[in-house]
């Protein structure tokens, strides 16, 4: 699955990395710990370029009773996702990239769950599949919602948990994004593990595994007795 994430540089960054003239996303702070129902910045296409905005992580779909589902929906398995009530029409109709530049999961260890993340080799944003949705309650409350694909870890990730995001090839976004493609088909073939060669992982600090803490210190290296080494 994917739980939790980094996202630490600017808007400015952002906005280049997916040409983007202009947006409404009043600022960004470099968020060091983003965790689902937290409202996460997104890239969408409406035809005529990218747009940034924001979604509340965790997939409320249209026929929900409760938007407390979303809570149920942070992620959706990668191999499934065509076939399931929530995931299918937005699989062919509203994709979407989420922007990090890092993720956290938790290695199981002799003395317990050790955090580990995991970046690009020499750092960088990169993009995880997601779908988007939108809600509308009883009394016309708008609920805009987004979960994150998942797949089958890569040879990297294996060791640290059973799945991973979909990470998209860089040059496979403009496709992912392209709303006149609605054929699944041509889509599931780009949500395979990102190649584990241009990816590394380090340990960093327990404090991540909280919520409240979001702050530099949750990315720095955590120094493992060598007793204890992961590797």
């Amino acid at each position: 699955m994917c739980g939790r994430y980094t996202l630490t540089v600017t808007l400015e960054e952002l906005m280049v990395r997916y040409m983007i003239d202009e947006t409404m996303v009043p600022f960004h702070r470099p968020k060091y710990n983003v965790a689902p129902s937290q409202m996460v910045l997104s890239v969408v296409n409406d035809g005529k370029g990218n747009r940034l905005g924001e979604l509340k992580w965790g997939l409320v779909p249209p026929w929900a009773n409760d938007p407390k589902i979303g809570f149920q929906m942070i992620n959706a398995r990668s191999e499934t996702a065509a076939a399931k009530p929530a995931f299918g029409k937005p699989l062919r109709r509203k994709r979407c990239l989420i922007p990090a530049d890092g993720f956290y999961e938790w290695k199981a260890t002799a003395s317990g769950k050790q955090p580990m993340r995991i970046v690009l080799k020499g750092g960088g944003i990169f993009s995880m599949a997601g779908l988007y949705e939108s809600w509308l309650s009883p009394d016309g409350a708008k609920i805009s919602s987004c979960t994150i694909l998942t797949t089958a870890p890569n040879a990297l990730v294996a060791p640290i948990h059973d799945r991973m995001p979909v990470i998209l090839r860089r040059e496979d976004e403009l496709l992912w994004l392209d709303r006149s493609v609605t054929d699944t088909d041509t889509l599931l073939p780009l949500l395979q593990p990102y190649d584990s060669e241009e990816m590394t992982a380090y340990p960093v600090g327990k404090a991540v595994g909280s919520v409240r803490n979001d702050d530099c210190s949750l990315i720095e290296p955590f120094a493992l007795d060598e007793q204890l080494k992961l590797w």
